[in-house]
């Protein structure tokens, strides 16, 4: 989604640039060349393997942070910084999928991890071998939307301990089957991993402090790869793109609430599946701009329909 990222961020000359989960740094690398020397790039990332990668790649050219990007955030507002450009390119890298070691894929049998910083936190066999039966389906059917949650939850439990992705992607598939167009285990893959590394907490916490760290007029742009995030930057875009957001029921407004973006993409735009990256099929873009004192004066009018 490269060429959909750089229209709407439309990076120029001289300007800075934030890129929340920088991975192997593929828009990075297309955005640097836009902003040219005089510009500025903070890469983030919690992976320690991507962030070597980075290092070799841009070397003093850019600002590297390892840390999640609200975490990251925070931190830069607290030094005063400002950036013109905002990127989140959200989820699991194809990297990190294609390492049997780091546990996300049960493709290729590898430790029960998850950890996108695999120096903190819990990993995914800690979670699935402590946590009781009725939070483990909660947790598979919040966050991996699976309808046939207490059923993996119960063969879990039964078969405790388990370390190892083939094990886990076993144990699911015996519990319900393969009736599916997908796997079956890879609901509860994703569940696990959006609790280990905490995903929707983050997005929430961060997306008001990145729009905070923009400049009027700059540019914030969100890939994400499932419904569960896309709904949260819908919703985040949308609250603050309205000037009024009381009750429509309300006939006087006394919430005070004034908008600071305007929504680029009325829709999100989809990825596409090629010999590249396969995988940006599930991708979906969307954008916004914070808004200017001038902007903020004159009548605000929407005229996007957000879906």
């Amino acid at each position: 989604m490269q060429e959909d990222v750089l229209r709407l961020l439309n990076p120029k000359g001289g300007e800075a640039y934030f890129d929340g989960t920088a991975g192997y740094g593929g828009h990075a690398a297309a955005i640097i060349e836009k902003i040219g020397a005089s510009g500025q790039a903070i890469l983030v990332d919690r992976d320690a393997d991507a962030l070597a990668h980075l290092r070799k790649r841009f070397g003093d050219r850019v600002d590297i942070m390892h840390d999640d990007y609200a975490g990251a955030a925070k931190q830069l507002q607290k030094q005063g910084r400002c950036v013109d450009m905002v990127l989140l390119d959200l989820g699991v890298s194809s990297p990190q999928l294609d390492t049997p070691e780091r546990g996300f894929s049960f493709r290729d049998d590898g430790p029960l991890d998850m950890r996108m910083d695999t120096s903190t936190g819990r990993t995914a066999a800690d979670i699935v071998n402590t946590i009781g039966e009725s939070e483990l389906a909660d947790l598979i059917y919040r966050y991996g939307e699976d309808r046939k949650s207490r059923r993996i939850a119960r063969a879990i439990v039964q078969h405790r301990p388990i370390t190892t992705t083939a094990q886990l992607a076993d144990v699911v598939v015996a519990a319900i089957g393969r009736s599916e167009d997908i796997h079956p285990a890879t609901r509860t893959f994703q569940a696990l991993r959006i609790e280990v590394n905490d995903e929707l907490g983050q997005l929430q916490t961060a997306l008001p402090t990145l729009v905070a760290l923009l400049k009027p007029g700059g540019r914030i742009a969100v890939i994400s790869f499932h419904s569960l995030e896309d709904r949260i930057v819908k919703e985040f875009f949308r609250h603050e793109s309205r000037d009024c957001i009381c009750p429509p029921e309300q006939p006087i407004c006394t919430c005070d609430h004034v908008a600071t973006l305007k929504v680029l993409t009325g829709k999100p735009i989809p990825g596409t599946q090629d010999a590249i990256n396969p995988r940006a099929r599930s991708a979906k873009l969307r954008a916004a701009s914070k808004l200017t004192p001038k902007q903020k004066e004159a009548p605000y009018v929407s005229t996007s329909k957000t879906t």
